[in-house]
């Protein structure tokens, strides 16, 4: 699979923004990186896992940053105009050889973006898959931590000129701290490239085909608009899922919490479900979402909004009075594991719920 014109590159930023669950990063950005290469004359490779030489490191380049509203601060003239780059070069000191491939760490507009934009820069293919199956908020929700792989060692890097490498750490919560600590400062993100893993261990960790999809979502929804189809409906069964709210946004109270998007969203129903509620509750994706105060969706499965056009709204573009179709759909299986709700679940979370599968909370 190869993305080759900015008709592709639509298609996959269409794709992963909806499977980014109101996360991932904005995808206007995503699309100017994925632009840029394809006027440039460059095209993104993608990869099996299984066809990677044997001796190959595969290594996940993202960013960590604020998606509130606010978060578009004062833009200032960076010192570091490529920190991915950065981080790559600083990574691959650390290693003590080269990256041989990417992995996006989740599916989002933006973070998938940047894994194929660094690795069709630098000639490196990206492997199809990622290591979440979503978007999600913390470095707890990665299938290589839930598999025991180290994240370790790891290289940081903002515009505003901090580098940093991270030999080793305490635990996933004191490196997920430094990450966001350094966006904080920075005012808006920092880039990351970590993970670095043999063939052995990708293929263990990354959830296969799921970028590619991502395109094929992309290409359903514009597809539909283009035949006067309704794309919402072929999103929904694309993924194997289910349209079960129309509404519009009559609350989203947000606040920026330590790099986190935290905030609670209304829906006030309209069409076939009017004079029904909607509520998620949201850190930086949607976690947990509730119809007439009975739970409906729980994590790790996913909720995604979207309008008429089939198009997602990430949670730092929400805003009171937009109409939106929540589009429900199941996890990968690996989060629905007892140790994948461990760390993805409604109790890691906070919520004093114990998990139910999203068919069965809907009935369908």
């Amino acid at each position: 699979m190869e993305i080759r014109s900015l008709e592709d590159a639509e298609k996959l930023v269409t794709g992963t923004t909806i499977m980014g669950t109101g996360g991932g990063g904005d995808p206007e950005e995503g699309m100017q990186l994925l632009g840029e290469l394809i006027r440039s004359g460059k095209r993104i490779r993608f990869l099996e896992v299984d066809r990677l030489p044997s001796d190959s490191i595969v290594a996940s380049p993202y960013f960590v940053g604020s998606v509130a509203p606010t978060a578009s601060k004062k833009k200032t003239s960076p010192k570091v105009k490529n920190p991915i780059k950065v981080a790559m070069t600083q990574l691959e000191g650390a290693l003590g050889r080269k990256i041989d491939a990417v992995t996006a760490t989740e599916l989002g507009g933006m973070n998938t973006a940047v894994a194929l934009h660094i690795g069709s820069q630098l000639g490196l293919p990206a492997v199809d898959g990622d290591l979440v199956g979503r978007a999600a908020p913390e470095l707890d929700q990665s299938t290589a931590h839930l598999l025991g792989m180290p994240m370790s060692p790891a290289a940081l890097a903002t515009e505003s000129g901090n580098v940093l490498v991270v030999k080793d750490y305490g635990s996933v919560d004191d490196y997920e701290a430094t990450a966001r600590q350094q966006a904080v400062i920075a005012k808006s993100y920092v880039a990351v490239v970590d993970t670095p893993m043999t063939k052995e261990k990708a293929r263990k960790a990354i959830l296969r085909g799921t970028v590619s999809l991502c395109y094929r979502i992309g290409e359903v929804v514009i597809e539909a608009r283009r035949r006067g189809r309704d794309p919402v409906e072929a999103t929904a069964k694309c993924l194997h899922g289910w349209r079960f709210f129309d509404g519009k946004v009559s609350r989203f109270d947000w606040r920026d919490e330590g790099g986190f998007l935290k905030a609670e969203l209304i829906l006030k129903g309209s069409g076939e479900f009017e004079g029904h509620t909607l509520k998620s509750s949201i850190m930086n994706e949607h976690i947990m979402v509730w119809r007439d105060d009975k739970p409906a969706v729980m994590p790790p499965d996913l909720m995604t909004l979207v309008k008429a056009d089939g198009s997602a709204v990430t949670n730092g573009k929400l805003r009171v009075g937009m109409q939106l179709t929540a589009i429900a759909a199941k996890a990968p299986e690996i989060w629905r594991t007892s140790r994948g709700l461990e760390l993805f679940g409604p109790r890691h979370f906070g919520f004093n719920y114990d998990y139910k599968p999203v068919e069965r909370l809907l009935g369908v």
